[in-house]
């Protein structure tokens, strides 16, 4: 069975294939259901057609580490880190070279 949430977002992407919210709440549904790789390809394909989509990178650098893909975990984060500069969001910044730290340590 379907969770709730899942099928409701399945029913708003009927309408908005190409939302990279839809498709982001779509990811983390996923992730929750512990179905990482689906939850990467939908978050792949998020920054593949909309690269300034500044969440997609902090969220898949997270799946990686989860299925220990250290490398493919800090390009995202590295990724990341340049949308984040060049949006001059700090915030963001800041939570992308705390997650490369953590991971380089």
């Amino acid at each position: 069975m379907i969770p709730q949430r899942l099928h409701i977002l399945k029913e708003l992407l009927e309408k908005e294939p190409t939302d990279s919210f839809l498709n982001y709440a779509l990811a983390l549904e996923y992730a929750k259901e512990n179905d990482l790789p689906k939850a990467i390809s939908v978050i792949e394909t998020i920054i593949a057609r909309d690269p300034a989509y500044l969440a997609s990178y902090y969220q898949l650098g997270k799946l990686y580490e989860q299925q220990n893909e250290v490398q493919k975990a800090l390009e995202a984060y590295n990724q990341g880190l340049i949308i984040a500069k060049q949006q001059k969001n700090q915030k963001t910044l800041n939570e992308l070279q705390e997650a490369i730290f953590l991971l380089e340590e």
